[in-house]
Formats: C-alpha cells, sequence, structure tokens
C-alpha cells in the first residue's frame, strides 16, 4: 500500500523570466517577469517599507493590496498598481489631497495659515469631525496626530494671546 504525502506548506510556483509584461506602478511604466511576486513589485518601484501597494480593480471594488511576500501575482497587460491612496481632508473649507494615513496638528495648522496671521502670540485651536471610527470628532493639540479618512473636516482657528 502506498503511503500519501501531505504537505503543510504552499507550493511556491517559478518565476519565469523570460515572459515580460508591461505594468504602472504610480504612474510610472514598468516590464515585470509575468507571474511575479508581490515582494517583487515592491522592489521594482521601490516602494518604501511604510507604505502599501494596491491593484486598481474595476466598479465599485475595493482595491486589494498586495501582499508584500513571495505571493504569486499574475498580471495582464497595462494592470495599473498604486502606493499611495490619496485622500481629501478638507481645512476651513478649503480641500487638500493627503497620501499619509495620518496628519499632525503642525501639518493642519500650517495648510490652513501657510502665513501665519500677525500678532505677538498667537495660538490655534483645530478640531476635526466627519474622522474614522476610532475618533470620529474631537480637538487635535500641539504636538499630537489623528488618523485621518476621506472627506475629513477640520476647523483651524487662530486666537492672539497677547
Amino acid at each position: 500500500m502506498e503511503s500519501q504525502v501531505t504537505r503543510s506548506e504552499p507550493v511556491k510556483e517559478p518565476i519565469d523570466l523570460g515572459h515580460l509584461v508591461r505594468i504602472h506602478i504610480d504612474r510610472e511604466v514598468y516590464e515585470s517577469p509575468n507571474p511575479t511576486t508581490g515582494e517583487a513589485l515592491y522592489k521594482l518601484a521601490h516602494i518604501p517599507a511604510h507604505r502599501e501597494l494596491f491593484r486598481e480593480v474595476g466598479g465599485d471594488h475595493e482595491d486589494p493590496v498586495v501582499p508584500r511576500d513571495a505571493t504569486v501575482i499574475r498580471l495582464k497587460l497595462d494592470d495599473h498598481f498604486y502606493s499611495e491612496k490619496t485622500v481629501t481632508i478638507l481645512v476651513n473649507g478649503e480641500p487638500y489631497e493627503e497620501t499619509e494615513t495620518r496628519i499632525s496638528f503642525e501639518q493642519v495648522v500650517k495648510l490652513a495659515y501657510p502665513i501665519p496671521p500677525s500678532g505677538t502670540c498667537i495660538e490655534f485651536t483645530v478640531t476635526y469631525r466627519n474622522g474614522p471610527p476610532a475618533s470620529p470628532k474631537g480637538t487635535l493639540t500641539a504636538g499630537h496626530s489623528v488618523k485621518i479618512k476621506n472627506r475629513m473636516i477640520f476647523d483651524v482657528t487662530p486666537t492672539d494671546r497677547s
């Protein structure tokens, strides 16, 4: 009687370096072996460790994160990937595009007042609303930051404490 062997680890597929396909990462054109790995895509486009790579899909579907490991990724000609998910925040009613996941008190004040108002001792109050579920509204204070989400609203008010 023959015994069966059970594999506990997934089998890694060999990558064929002979077939290159044109893809786009952050609006730059690259050629990549197909299939490739998530790890190779991050390396190809020099994606920093603190960023995630997303594969664009059509329609109302969430763009999936490309894992930064040896997971096999099958490519199609002109596939699009991006490493920066841009969100729009509103600061004193003005829209700003942000690619980071957090914003500091100091960054919000600089967006609201690139040239600080004149006065001897200006202090700022920063309040926000429409934030992520963990902190949907609140006050942001100097030296702190908050996680941001699309269409989050910040109100920055200067006060002269002279």
